[in-house]
């Protein structure tokens, strides 16, 4: 399928910015990059929706302590929980970005959002970010009852490199007995890093989430090229996905990760796991965050709602 008019309209505007001078995610430092992309996003991610309640928390975690939002939803508890992992290549992104999205899917999805601000590489490396969301997942799982949220109904998500987290965390919980997760949102996840599929030969250049880029925020995420095959690291990698939880799995057609993202959903479903897989045609890397340019962010948005209400419509509150 051809690109989509807002999308391409999108890409012609970074392909001029290049052209004059604009430099490549690979080419500017941790920090240039960091308000880069919130400078970028703020005009396209939309104006925040209401909901019930905000709150900010702190927990602690192994050897320092990670804020957490909770977003409530209106209504009568207690309400379902999705936790949620933001992206940005494990090094960028905060909870102000991501606050329009999770508003969106308090919403959407009628659960009480956990958004997760986890500690972000280079400073915090590997398994540093991984094991800040499963500390998390685990904190709520306990301690969620308190805020009106019904801990035997909790799924996980996240986009890019927090959909990459989002695999991660049900893996740890199963090989660690614990918490249960019952359902996992992967929007476009990174679940590989061997970085030489198909949709990286066709999409590697000229389509928002070049290549160097996750060449980069692997070299800050990870400690040596070992860790790549670590399943913890790459979730594709892993020997046996049985049991995990259900998912749905969302990937753009002119995306790198494409095909990364489809492969794993073939894998959970080969290892008996209920999967949802969509690709959305014509549209590239994260779109979710660009609902004032992108109407598939709406779309998708909606998606995650229904598929959310889905699962726990026949699953009570205990």
């Amino acid at each position: 399928m051809t690109l989509q008019p807002q999308v391409k309209n999108l890409l012609d505007q970074i392909s001029a910015a290049q052209a004059d001078g604009a430099p490549g995610i690979e080419e500017m430092s941790v920090q240039e990059n960091r308000d880069g992309l919130l400078a970028f996003y703020s005009g396209v991610i939309g104006e925040p929706q209401e909901v019930a309640k905000v709150e900010n928390i702190r927990i602690p975690v192994d050897g320092s302590e990670i804020g957490l939002r909770l977003y409530t939803p209106k209504g009568d508890g207690p309400f379902p929980v999705f936790v949620y992992y933001h992206g940005g290549g494990w090094v960028l992104g905060d909870l102000e970005v991501v606050d329009p999205l999770l508003r969106s899917l308090t919403n959407s999805t009628e659960c009480l959002v956990v958004s997760v601000d986890y500690r972000l590489a280079p400073e915090n490396k590997y398994p540093i970010p991984a094991e800040d969301c499963y500390a998390a997942t685990k904190w709520v799982a306990e301690n969620i009852a308190k805020y009106n949220g019904d801990p035997s109904r909790i799924a996980v998500g996240g986009d890019s490199a927090g959909g990459n987290l989002a695999a991660v965390v049900p893996l740890m919980a199963k090989d660690r007995g614990g918490p249960s997760i019952a359902y996992q949102v992967l929007l476009y996840p990174v679940t590989d890093f061997s970085f030489n599929t198909q949709s990286y030969i066709d999409n590697g250049k000229g389509y928002y989430l070049e290549k160097p880029a996750m060449s980069w925020f692997a070299e800050q995420y990870l400690n040596n090229e070992t860790e790549k095959s670590d399943p913890y690291v790459s979730p594709l990698l892993a020997k046996d996905l049985s049991g995990l939880p259900p998912a749905l799995v969302i990937t753009a057609e002119y995306d790198v990760l494409r095909d990364e993202g489809e492969a794993y959903a073939e894998r959970l479903k080969a290892a008996g796991v209920s999967v949802e897989a969509t690709r959305y045609n014509g549209q590239i890397h994260g779109f979710l965050w660009m609902p004032v340019i992108m109407d598939d962010a709406k779309r998708g948005v909606e998606q995650i709602g229904n598929a959310i209400k889905k699962q726990f419509s026949s699953k009570q509150s205990v």
